[in-house]
């Protein structure tokens, strides 16, 4: 069994925590958030270091005790340096430009896929690679998978939109299996 909940955190310089049961609000140089931590988790700031407490040591307790202090280094990290998401568009003809709060991507279809972008996140394009900044680390990720569905890697030439450093295995084609050609 997992012993996350029990880990302290440490607050970088510049990053502030108050809490005001049911939210642990953070405040950083990146922005802020709020972690909602519902009850029966309590949260205890002490000379720079929170701590995320449970009342006994029942299954639901120890769950909810290590759920909440995930989300909330996840904040602190989020407030500090950000989170990145890289994905990578693979094929001809495939490309992203951004226009306004609007990602335009041109993946093969007829008409220009048109994702517009969440508010709290900055997204670029660095050659054929979308870029995906934020401090919500889950918005981040929820973003770059939506993205990805539009056009995910397929098996026989590996086109598509990958996450950076994805493996994509590829199948061999008819001509490969044999037979009359």
């Amino acid at each position: 069994m997992s012993r996350i909940g029990k880990l302290p955190i440490a607050l970088p310089p510049g990053v502030t925590a108050t809490w005001r049961a049911p939210a642990l609000e953070l405040k950083g140089p990146k922005g802020q958030l709020v972690v909602k931590v519902l009850p029966p988790c309590q949260v205890e700031i002490k000379e720079g270091v929170v701590r995320v407490t449970r009342p006994d040591d029942s299954r639901s307790s120890r769950m909810s005790q290590g759920l909440y202090r995930s989300l909330a280094n996840n904040a602190v990290v989020g407030v500090s340096k950000g989170y990145e998401q890289k994905l990578e568009i693979v094929g001809v003809g495939y490309k992203a430009e951004v226009s306004g709060q609007v990602l335009k991507l041109s993946l093969g279809f007829a008409s220009v896929k048109e994702f517009p972008i969440p508010a709290g996140l900055k997204i670029g394009i660095v050659k054929s690679m979308i870029v995906i900044q934020g401090i919500d680390k889950q918005l981040v990720g929820e973003t770059a998978a939506q993205i990805r569905s539009h056009r995910p890697p397929e098996p026989y030439k590996g086109k598509g939109i990958r996450y950076e450093g994805e493996y994509v295995r590829k199948k061999a084609g008819k001509a490969a299996v044999g037979g009359k050609g």
